[in-house]
């Protein structure tokens, strides 16, 4: 059995690999770099969190972190304010400018996938539900 989930494991990081660079071909045109766009879905799905917490969230260092951060902030997509709880530090916030853009990326991204899709039976779209249901509570993203 360990094989096999091995096997499987390898495969299922392939897929996930190569399905992402497909639907994410569009992304340059946000004039956002993958590193801050995925900084800022944490910011958008994850709420505003700390320079720290971020960094953490997207397992990078802090100067990194902060280096994606000040670009949100000089293109308008996040705004730094201080943490009512500690005076002395602060939070990051996606601002609406960065809501939206985060959602235009992920419409095109879902489109693609929908393309993607469309053509395929009711039985094998079935058969993708399970997978995705199944890969959420792997990742522990299962949603109700």
């Amino acid at each position: 059995m360990p094989h096999r989930a091995r096997a499987v494991a390898d495969r299922l990081h392939s897929a996930a690999i190569h399905l992402l660079r497909r639907v994410r071909r569009h992304d340059p045109e946000l004039g956002v770099g993958p590193a801050a766009l995925s900084a800022l879905s944490v910011l958008v799905f994850g709420g505003p969190r700390s320079v720290s917490r971020l960094a953490a969230a997207e397992q990078v260092r802090l100067p990194t972190m902060s280096r994606i951060v000040g670009g949100l902030e000089r293109a308008g997509l996040a705004r730094r304010e201080r943490d009512p709880a500690d005076r002395r530090a602060h939070v990051i916030h996606a601002t609406p400018r960065g809501r939206a853009t985060l959602r235009r990326g992920r419409r095109r991204r879902v489109a693609e996938l929908v393309a993607l899709l469309a053509p395929l039976d009711g039985g094998r779209l079935a058969e993708l539900e399970r997978a995705a249901a199944l890969i959420e509570s792997l990742a522990g993203e299962r949603r109700g």
